[in-house]
């Protein structure tokens, strides 16, 4: 089966490249993880050690392997060389503008700079047509998104962006995000949000009705992974209210993403949703699994069932 989507989407570097053969062949997995965050000595040593079990995996990274380009060249180019296929969404991180890269880009242009580096690499990124994957639990459209978020993650009591950011500030949360995620050429990160958010749900609609997907952002789709966070005000940056029905509306064979440094499984109306991050140093060393190690995305674990929400994975 050959499934492709040609539709460019807002901030793509020129015509979305085909992906060809990108099919699974049925011996392999389909794994994940994110926020590698490679800048730290720890995180970098354990993506020196990330190989697959089978010559037939594929790896989704969903965003955060590091600020600056030449980390993220440096990551991708390993794990392309050792999976069969990677597939990479951006995360806030990536849109950093930090003054210490040499590549000062900001914006669209810095993502574009990123799909151009992922092409160079073979990696599939949210403006490449959406490939299949036919081994294990398949066949699914795997579709990496790149959506970022609008402040509408709010919190009781507030109805605008700007009293929400003065409760945060208040209360002692600002993201990063405000000083180094430029939008440029948007007016305003929403407004990036905006553009990607329609662009990619009229993709999204154009997939065969008779494919499940695999959809794959770095923040949440849905608010609801974020009501554990210790501080609550931190779900502005976190996600946009307009994607809460594409789960469902888009057959979700399950959700992935990152961004929350919460690994876990919930199961939203039927729907898993796995965050897969690795996080900091100073997280990970806290948990009793082994860090880094990718989560099997397909087949699905037996471990996956109904419900309104699952236990940690």
């Amino acid at each position: 089966m050959t499934y492709e989507i040609r539709t460019p989407t807002p901030g793509a570097a020129g015509p979305a490249a085909a992906a060809g053969s990108s099919h699974g062949s049925g011996r392999g997995r389909l794994v994940a993880v994110s926020d590698l965050h490679v800048r730290y000595k720890e995180n970098r040593d354990i993506v020196e050690g990330l190989r697959p079990e089978s010559d037939d995996d594929w790896l989704l990274v969903a965003g955060d392997v590091g600020e600056f380009v030449s980390d993220i060249r440096w990551a991708l180019s390993l794990l392309s060389s050792r999976f069969a296929k990677v597939v990479w969404v951006p995360g806030n991180h990536e849109l950093w503008t930090p003054a210490q890269d040499p590549v000062q880009l900001r914006g669209v242009a810095r993502y574009e700079h990123l799909v151009d580096i992922c092409r160079e690499l073979g990696v599939l990124t949210p403006e490449d047509p959406y490939p299949v994957w036919e081994g294990a639990g398949g066949p699914v459209v795997i579709a990496p998104l790149f959506l970022l978020y609008d402040y509408t993650f709010r919190q009781p009591g507030t109805t605008s962006k700007k009293e929400a950011l003065a409760r945060a500030e208040k209360n002692g949360v600002v993201c990063t995000d405000e000083h180094f995620l430029h939008p440029d050429p948007y007016p305003t990160r929403e407004a990036w949000c905006r553009a990607r958010v329609a662009a990619t749900e009229a993709r999204l609609a154009a997939v065969p009705e008779e494919l499940p997907t695999v959809l794959i952002n770095h923040w949440p789709v849905v608010r609801e992974p974020t009501r554990p966070l210790w501080y609550p005000d931190f779900a502005l940056w976190c996600g946009t209210e307009a994607t809460a029905d594409w789960p469902r509306r888009f057959r979700a064979a399950t959700v992935v993403y990152g961004h929350l440094h919460i690994p876990r499984l919930m199961v939203l109306d039927g729907v898993p949703h796995q965050e897969v991050s690795l996080g900091y140093p100073r997280e990970w060393q806290r948990r009793a699994a082994a860090p880094g190690r990718p989560v099997q995305i397909l087949p699905m674990p037996a471990t996956v069932g109904s419900g309104t929400t699952g236990s940690p994975a």
